[in-house]
Formats: structure tokens, C-alpha cells, sequence
């Protein structure tokens, strides 16, 4: 009985792309909070690693070591999470794939490649978790977006279209729940950039070695965003200044947005050093050792800004709000009484 209620007690959470970057850091704020976490990714050595940390952390850890470009490996790997804990309660879309170079000079199974990772295995994690959530009309479904869902940059053609189409995906599917009155939630979290070993071992075939476009903040300020995005299931996250900065541009200056960033967006992925890759990175195979949540550039990464402590505090800003409000109404019936 106690182990029964035990089980009830612990969020069974499944997260993709958890060997790195972001996605590792997501697996292990979970595990810190005692949850059961299913990490999925292709490198097996960093999962190892990812569940020590959780198992260190108080959380408890499944490793499974599965490409989400396969359907079907995907499927088996939420049926080993739910054989072992019995549900999913959460699961995170987070894994990706991107190529640095310019349109003409990516190839066809490039393209193919990013849109299998980036898009379709978010297609392919949502209806694995779908299956399981939907009998028990319960559960919560994260879909870990971009900023350049919204505004695309060049020379990451094949990343900016699949992460748009995430957005097309999650608006359809979040309709069709509707429909159905389903209590499945479905959230989307647009990031900015973040330092994240994807500049170093993501595919780049520009002569200089990639960064994010500054500012870049730190995986575990964004796993709080994306922690507290599957607590309460808005229907969007904008996380931080910078993403808001490029959503509602393209909203209002689209025009002018697009003159900007092809001038200034192409030089501001890279950093003046050599890119020496030399064939060595993730695209279609994973890469021996454990890279870690950070990227390259701990010492230019920033934790989170106002606007990410607004949206974790929305009591606190419709408070503010009010009370501006309630001043002003009180100001303005002083005026009427005394004329």
C-alpha cells in the first residue's frame, strides 16, 4: 500500500533531448523536485550521466537511449515509462537538430534530417504521450519552442522552418483537444538563446565556430521556465525580454526586421575562432562523451531577466496592475467630488 501510494505521490515526467543542453538541464530540475524522469536521447553515455545526476538529486531515472526520428522507438520507450511507473504524467518535447550554412549550400538529407528531429519527433513524442494521457484524460504536454519560431535568421533555414512548424503542429493539435473537451493541457515555451553545447557539436559547415545570439542565459533558467510552464499549462511562454523583443517585431516591422537581421544576424552566430568540427558532430550520429547541459560560453551566459520572473509571478503583476488601477480610480473620483 505505502509503495502505491508512493506511486501516486511522484510525477512520472518523460523529456527528449535530455542528454544536453537544455533538455538535460529540464530532466534535472524535475529530479529535483522528486520526480520520475524517462530521459530519451541517442547518446546513451550522457543519459547515464543525466540519471546519476537526477538519482543524486532525490528524483529517480529511466534511460532510453532511442532516436525521436523513429516513431516506433519512440512509442517503445514511452511503454517502458509507463510499464515501470505506471503513467506520464508530463512529457517535454525539447530534442533538436540544426545545420549552420547557408540555403544552397544544404543538402537534401540535411533539410530531411532537422525537420525527422526538429519537427517530426516532436510530432512523434506528442502522440506517444497522447496515447497514454488521453484514457486518463490527464496530463500535460510541453512543447519546448523558439524564438525563431516566429522571426527566422539566416543560415539556419532547416531549423527556423521546423521550429514553425511545431507551432502549426501544437495549434492544431491544441484545437482538436478543445473539441474533443479534453483535459490533456498542451503548452508551447519559446526560448532565446541559451549557452548550450549545440555551438560546438551541432553540424557547421561555416569556416568560424557558432554561438547564440547574444544574450545567451543558462539552461537552468530556462528549465525554470519550462518547469513552471508544465505546473500551470499556459497556452504560450515567451521566455525573456529578447524573445519578446523578436516576436512582436515581427508582428509590427516585419519589413525592417528582415533588412536588420540580414545584416547584422549572419556575423553574430559566430565568434572569431576557427570552426574545427572537422566533420565531428550530431547530426546523423551522436558523439562519444558527455557534453553537459552548458555550452562554451559560461562566462557570457546570463540567469534569467525581469520578464522571466514576471511570467513565474502573474499575481504579483495583476496586483501591481490593480493597485495602479484602484489609485487611479480613487484619484479621479477626488477630482469629480471636489469640483
Amino acid at each position: 500500500m505505502a509503495d502505491e501510494d508512493n506511486n501516486q505521490i511522484k510525477q512520472v515526467v518523460v523529456v527528449t533531448g535530455a542528454s544536453s543542453g537544455v533538455g538535460r538541464a529540464v530532466a534535472l530540475a524535475f529530479g529535483q523536485r522528486g520526480c520520475r524522469v524517462g530521459l530519451i536521447s541517442r547518446n546513451e553515455e550522457a543519459l547515464n550521466a543525466a540519471a546519476d545526476e537526477i538519482v543524486t538529486a532525490g528524483g529517480e531515472a529511466l534511460v532510453c537511449p532511442i532516436d525521436v526520428s523513429d516513431a516506433e522507438a519512440v512509442e517503445r520507450a514511452a511503454e517502458r515509462v509507463e510499464s515501470r511507473w505506471g503513467r506520464i504524467d508530463t512529457w517535454v518535447n525539447c530534442a533538436m537538430a540544426t545545420v549552420f550554412a547557408p540555403v544552397m549550400e544544404t543538402t537534401p538529407e540535411e533539410f530531411r534530417r532537422v525537420t525527422d528531429v526538429t519537427y517530426l519527433g516532436y510530432v512523434h513524442g506528442a502522440q506517444a504521450a497522447l496515447r497514454r494521457m488521453r484514457s486518463r484524460d490527464k496530463g500535460t504536454i510541453v512543447q519546448v519552442g523558439s524564438a525563431l519560431a516566429y522571426r527566422s535568421i539566416p543560415l539556419q533555414s532547416a531549423y527556423c522552418a521546423a521550429k514553425h512548424a511545431i507551432v502549426g503542429f501544437t495549434d492544431s493539435l491544441r484545437t482538436e483537444l478543445i473539441h474533443v473537451g479534453s483535459k490533456v493541457r498542451l503548452t508551447a515555451v519559446h526560448l532565446p538563446a541559451v549557452n548550450t553545447p549545440q555551438a560546438l557539436r551541432q553540424r557547421n559547415k561555416m569556416p568560424l565556430q557558432a554561438q547564440p545570439v547574444p544574450p545567451m542565459f543558462t539552461p537552468e533558467s530556462i528549465a525554470q521556465q519550462i518547469v513552471w510552464a508544465s505546473e500551470h499549462a499556459p497556452r504560450d511562454v515567451m521566455v525573456g525580454f529578447p524573445t519578446l523583443k523578436a516576436v512582436w517585431g515581427q508582428r509590427l516591422f516585419p519589413g525592417l526586421l528582415d533588412r536588420y537581421l540580414g545584416k547584422t544576424s549572419w556575423h553574430a552566430q559566430f565568434v572569431d575562432k576557427p570552426n574545427q568540427q572537422n566533420g565531428n558532430d550530431i547530426l546523423f550520429e551522436t558523439l562519444p562523451g558527455d557534453p553537459g547541459a552548458h555550452g562554451p560560453y559560461k562566462d557570457r551566459e546570463r540567469g534569467g531577466d525581469l520578464v522571466m520572473w514576471l511570467t513565474t509571478h502573474p499575481n504579483v503583476v495583476f496586483a501591481s496592475a490593480a493597485s495602479v488601477i484602484t489609485a487611479a480610480v480613487i484619484g479621479a473620483l477626488a477630482l469629480i467630488r471636489k469640483d
